[in-house]
């Protein structure tokens, strides 16, 4: 039985999910996570996208990515297929790296972006490995919500063009006032 095909536009926007085989780690260590970050640049560069957020967890990553005029199927599978030949190798393992096909959700509209947007930064708060979003450091978070600090690798203006000014603070109470009714 064939795969149903994915919804493709361009300009379609994603949550992007993947997960280490058997939920095994998919970065033991900083080096791995900056490898990973280096090959979606690498991916960028060929088939250009948008990335609204990221999180990047010990066995699976979170990606909010917008289309522009290639499949994600594309992207997905240069980022993983070069980051699997560099894991293997560096850990001197063979097989698959990622569980089966990556997850891709399809957001359809604003409620959806930003509930995602709020999902994925929350993420390592709820796992419980880290005391506040913006302490994880291997995420966007700290991109929407300080003055000071850019993330090469994810644009925040879209999402912030929702909130009021001023909108890094407004983002980040958008954020955390989960923490609050939980």
């Amino acid at each position: 039985m064939s795969r149903k095909p994915r919804v493709y536009f361009p300009g379609a926007t994603y949550h992007i999910t993947d997960r280490g085989n058997r939920c095994a780690a998919l970065f033991y260590d900083d080096r791995d996570r900056k490898r990973y970050l280096e090959m979606l640049e690498n991916a960028r560069s060929q088939y250009p996208f948008h990335l609204h957020s990221y999180c990047l967890m010990t066995n699976h990553i979170h990606l909010q990515l917008e289309t522009i005029n290639h499949h994600p199927q594309k992207i997905m599978s240069m980022i993983n297929t070069h980051y699997a030949i560099y894991f293997n190798k560096r850990y001197e393992f063979i097989g698959h790296v990622f569980q089966g096909r990556y997850k891709a959700s399809l957001i359809d509209s604003l409620q959806y972006f930003l509930e995602v947007s709020k999902y994925i930064h929350l993420n390592p708060l709820e796992a419980g490995i880290c005391i506040s979003p913006e302490s994880y450091p291997w995420s966007s978070y700290k991109a929407y919500i300080s003055t000071d600090y850019t993330d090469p690798h994810v644009t925040t203006q879209k999402a912030l063009s929702y909130f009021y000014e001023p909108k890094k603070e407004n983002y980040r109470l958008f954020v955390e006032a989960k923490r609050a009714d939980g």
